[in-house]
């Protein structure tokens, strides 16, 4: 299967186009950055910016992927809220320009997955006892997400007008990273391992943490799968920890004697207190469930930066 992948040289890109090239043709769609090229001779690169409608358009023309899957995005929230108009059209607009261009110029084309994100529920949930379903509001809480939303909603406009064949994956928030510290997991870690102070934000916010193994698989299980076609789905655990409960587990696994300073990063202007997702849908139509628990995963994550740290 020929397959095209935007945003390959991301946290989630890099991990799925190594599973993807042992049995497709993988192309991927890269904003050209001087001294940063893809080496494997598996993988076939192109170069274009989002915004640049007519670069988009001749990449699809030459391509023509059966699937695309995108995942290209400006990504760190916070970054968003300085940085509204440059989010808004990478994310935004940027998505369109692709989803159009696979529309007008792709005959191959079966199916368009693309990444959405938690995000996008933003203030919807109030408590920890409930579960956020594909079929819950929407109230986004930063540019971020609103972009998100856009285009999902964009998405089935042309699924309704051209029955155009996308497929919307939501994951919730995703750890693992190996070349990343800025993220609250990774964070923690990192500094749990190097500092004897750890400076860390709200200690009551609740989240439902997903492995970047299940993350990936969500993409796998989705890729031609006739139940994903015009669907959304949550990648989710259906467990929500909060981020004091989260830092006491990485502490014990690290073994951290230090101290943890709360309140000691700055706020975003709005911040979803909590965010757990419903993956059931996933299960029974994708046949998607994940596998690792958080203690596993933050083992896994911790042997990681411990054997790239120290």
């Amino acid at each position: 299967m020929r397959i095209l992948v935007t945003g390959a040289t991301g946290f989630i890109g890099k991990e799925l186009v190594q599973k993807l090239k042992k049995e497709n043709e993988v192309h991927t769609l890269e904003r050209y950055v001087t001294g940063r090229y893809s080496l494997d001779n598996n993988i076939i690169n192109h170069y274009a910016n989002l915004t640049d409608y007519s670069a988009v358009r001749n990449i699809i023309k030459q391509v023509k992927p059966e699937v695309v899957i995108h995942l290209a995005a400006i990504s760190a929230v916070s970054f968003s809220y300085e940085h509204p108009i440059e989010v808004s059209e990478v994310n935004y607009i940027g998505s369109v320009n692709l989803a159009e261009a696979c529309y007008l110029d792709d005959p191959n084309l079966k199916q368009f997955i693309t990444a959405g994100t938690s995000e996008e529920y933003g203030m919807t949930l109030k408590d920890k006892n409930g579960k956020l379903t594909e079929d819950s509001p929407l109230i986004p809480n930063s540019p971020y997400a609103v972009a998100k939303v856009a285009f999902d909603h964009y998405l089935q406009y042309m699924g309704m007008a051209y029955d155009f064949p996308y497929t919307v994956l939501r994951p919730f928030n995703t750890y693992g990273r190996k070349d990343n510290k800025h993220f609250f997991i990774e964070r923690t870690i990192t500094q749990m391992l190097t500092q004897d102070k750890v400076y860390l934000g709200d200690p009551d916010a609740v989240r439902d943490w997903l492995y970047v193994d299940d993350h990936v698989d969500g993409y796998l299980k989705a890729i031609g799968n006739k139940n994903a076609v015009k669907q959304t789905f949550n990648l989710s655990t259906g467990v929500g920890y909060t981020t004091k409960e989260t830092a006491d587990m990485i502490a014990k696994l690290t073994k951290f004697k230090g101290e943890i300073v709360w309140h000691s990063t700055p706020p975003r202007p709005l911040d979803a207190k909590i965010l757990i997702g419903d993956n059931s849908k996933a299960k029974k139509l994708l046949n998607w469930k994940s596998t690792v628990n958080l203690e596993e995963g933050l083992n896994k994550t911790i042997q990681f930066w411990k054997d790239t740290l120290m």
